[in-house]
């Protein structure tokens, strides 16, 4: 009845200069309305007039304006806008910091007047950004991308930038990567130094970790694409040093060994300079890929630092050490221990530049290529406030009163890598050149402790030979080690060799005046007292060497060396370009039944993607389902993304959402809005119009419907 009197009166006008008492019943009836019952009538019509509608005729009408101005001048201001009004209660409610008053008051305005002005719909974005509860920032987030939609001209750089860098503190990856993606897509960033706050909250989860990596892959592109056009925009989008160090640190940290191999590469593509802590993060990711030959081409550039430096690179000489050991090459190895012990100390100090030194080209893949990529590196520079701290592990190289050392658990593999093919001389020449190049005290009982750790491991003849090896090199041990042997051999009632060490001893002159019953009996009542006379570990660890060298014997290496080979070759041949011999390698492995690796199918998967031979990558995927239906392989999500986005570049859409179906069985994260972006790059008008009963074939009807499933699955309209 109220809203029905409201509708006669002010849409007639002459009904209205006749009767003011009638306008001030309706004029009534609408302050309530407004007032109190806003929300419940929004979007319901008076006959054909929306109440905003008829408000807005009462507002323009001069004869109405004029009857309530003599009426009730106190209540008229108010009724002349309630748009006035409602403005000034969203002000004020962001002014208090009342968010639920705040995103009440947008509600009814946006309902009657859509979206405020820029700088009031600024103001609530950043107060919905200012909170530290997730359920404001994901309406912030939900408003953002609206407004998108609607009325993108709303959205202000600092407004974004605000509030991407308050949903990665508060975790929320996802969201936080939509806003820095719109921003983007507009061909702007956040300035650098904010970029690597979002960054480094971000990498913090797994999932961050994801997301971070992908949207640094499109930085990239973008960057790539606005460089070729020779636009000047593309210096503002170019990611700096730090992002990518804040992203390849992350990539170890989750052992994403595949995903920061493509950084790696990007870094190269987009001209970006490693420095000091690029290049350690880089060895941990060619580490865990298995790429020795591509971690020594940086060891020359390395070797030159300055002793400052020297703690820096540890990570450098670990993460090559452990590839020696994954190839089985234990000479290499033992090399690099030699060159670990030199001395750093004859290292020039270097003087403090005004100027970096200019970079030094690494190849990646092939040295002889060309237009083969090239990754450049200045191994003495670092980040000025760096945000990022390295940790890399310490499991066989360690840094110690400002030298470089070896752990128990290198000095085990080495140990048992020369026991297994019989070269126990070996043993003995590297422990007496780390002795000689060692002026530490530490160093100077290496020879015996080893010893004593084959003692206790029963390997007495090994300890034997290491001594005799000691003496013909003129280097004796001590009466303790000697009398530590002689109780073994007493204990394991080896009489002959007791023997024998004894006149070992009485010529070295340990034992001049003691008779033989003597010397074994003073062995078995104090049983060489171990615990005083012998010293513990070399090098700093709480374990006993002993307990090494046996974890050492029970670890079987899950990958055996001559896989690695494989896999280098097949790595090289793909950046070399030579297709036949990469795809030779393979099936010679199939042939020799070899068992493939992830490692392996990410080589296969990435080289034929880069020749853009994607039907190749249908079979590859055949291999990798075999290989999982046996529970031979379990495949990485690098590699199921990669798969993913490659069956999508191709345009095999049934093997797209088979891809998908295996990373959901598996709880996989998907990063839909890239995979959405490239479909939208790529098949925009793909089948758009298509129906299914217009197909022309069964193929095309069913490689429609996978489309349309893609195209629902992402949330392509």
């Amino acid at each position: 009845m109220a809203l029905a009197l409201a509708r006669e009166v002010l849409v007639q006008p002459r009904f209205t200069v006749r009767y003011s008492l009638g306008f001030r019943v309706a004029a009534t009836v609408l302050r309530n309305i407004f007032i109190n019952h806003n929300r419940e009538f929004i979007g319901k019509n008076f006959g054909t007039y929306q109440i905003s509608d008829v408000y807005y005729r009462w507002y323009q009408n001069p004869y109405l304006q004029k009857i309530s101005t003599s009426t009730h001048p106190e209540r008229i201001c108010w009724e002349g806008s309630s748009h006035a009004v409602l403005l000034r209660k969203l002000e004020t409610a962001l002014k208090d910091h009342q968010l639920d008053e705040v995103w009440e008051s947008f509600n009814d305005f946006k309902n009657l007047y859509g979206f405020p002005m820029v700088s009031l719909f600024g103001k609530l974005i950043n107060e919905l950004s200012y909170s530290s509860d997730p359920h404001w920032l994901q309406k912030a987030c939900d408003l953002v991308l609206l407004v998108l939609k609607e009325e993108s001209g709303l959205l202000q750089s600092d407004t974004l930038i605000k509030l991407s860098l308050s949903l990665a503190r508060s975790q929320m990856s996802i969201p936080a990567s939509m806003i820095l993606r719109v921003m983007l897509e507009k061909e702007t960033l956040p300035p650098m130094n904010v970029l690597w706050l979002v960054v480094l909250h971000m990498v913090k989860t797994e999932i961050g970790t994801y997301i971070a990596s992908n949207f640094l892959v499109q930085i990239c592109d973008c960057f790539q694409h606005l460089n070729v056009n020779k636009n000047d925009r593309a210096k503002l989008i170019k990611p700096d040093t730090m992002i990518f160090n804040l992203v390849l640190d992350a990539c170890v940290r989750f052992k994403l060994s595949f995903k920061g191999q493509q950084i790696i590469e990007l870094m190269s593509q987009t001209g970006v300079v490693a420095d000091a802590h690029s290049i350690t993060i880089i060895a941990q990711i060619h580490e865990m890929n298995g790429q020795r030959d591509e971690l020594k081409k940086f060891k020359d550039h390395i070797d030159r630092v300055s002793a400052p430096f020297l703690f820096h690179y540890r990570q450098f000489y670990d993460s090559l050490l452990s590839l020696h050991f994954k190839f089985n090459d234990i000479d290499s190895a033992a090399n690099l221990v030699l060159y670990i012990y030199r001395d750093w100390k004859s290292l020039p100090i270097q003087n403090v530049r005004k100027e970096l030194p200019k970079p030094h080209f690494v190849p990646l893949g092939s040295d002889n290529l060309k237009t083969g990529l090239k990754i450049q590196i200045v191994p003495e520079m670092l980040q000025k406030d760096s945000i990022l701290k390295v940790e890399g592990k310490q499991e066989l190289v360690t840094f110690r009163n400002g030298k470089l050392t070896l752990s128990n658990k290198a000095l085990a593999k080495l140990i048992n890598g020369y026991k297994r093919v019989g070269k126990i001389s070996d043993i003995s020449k590297l422990l007496l050149s780390i002795q000689k190049k060692s002026h530490s005290l530490v160093e100077s009982r290496l020879c015996s402790d080893v010893i004593d750790a084959c003692i206790k491991l029963r390997w007495l003849e090994t300890a034997h030979d290491i001594l005799d090896d000691m003496e013909s090199a003129g280097a004796p041990l001590g009466c303790t080690t000697y009398l530590s042997l002689l109780a073994a051999y007493d204990k394991e009632k080896m009489f002959r060799e007791s023997k024998a060490l004894l006149k070992q001893m009485r010529k070295a002159g340990l034992v001049l005046n003691l008779s033989d019953e003597m010397v074994i009996s003073i062995c078995r009542s104090e049983a060489v007292n171990k615990n005083s006379m012998l010293v513990s570990s070399t090098v700093i660890s709480e374990s006993d060497l002993a307990e090494f060298l046996v974890r050492e014997m029970r670890e079987e290496n899950a990958v055996p060396p001559m896989v690695y080979e494989f896999n280098s070759s097949i790595y090289f041949f793909f950046k070399a370009k030579m297709l036949a011999d990469a795809l030779k390698t393979y099936r010679r492995m199939q042939e020799m039944k070899i068992q493939p690796t992830v490692q392996t199918f990410s080589n296969l998967v990435c080289g034929y993607s880069s020749l853009g031979m994607y039907r190749d990558i249908t079979i590859i995927w055949g291999d990798i389902k075999r290989n999982m239906e046996r529970g031979n392989l379990v495949v990485s999500r690098d590699l199921y993304e990669f798969l993913l986005l490659s069956f999508l570049r191709g345009g095999y859409f049934e093997r797209v959402m088979e891809v998908i179906g295996y990373m959901k069985e598996h709880g996989m994260y998907t990063d839909k809005w890239m995979y959405k972006s490239e479909f939208l790059k790529l098949h925009m008008s793909l089948y758009r119009r298509l129906k299914a009963s217009k197909a022309r074939t069964d193929a095309q009807s069913k490689r429609l419907e996978y489309v349309q499933a893609f195209r629902k699955w992402v949330g392509i309209d």
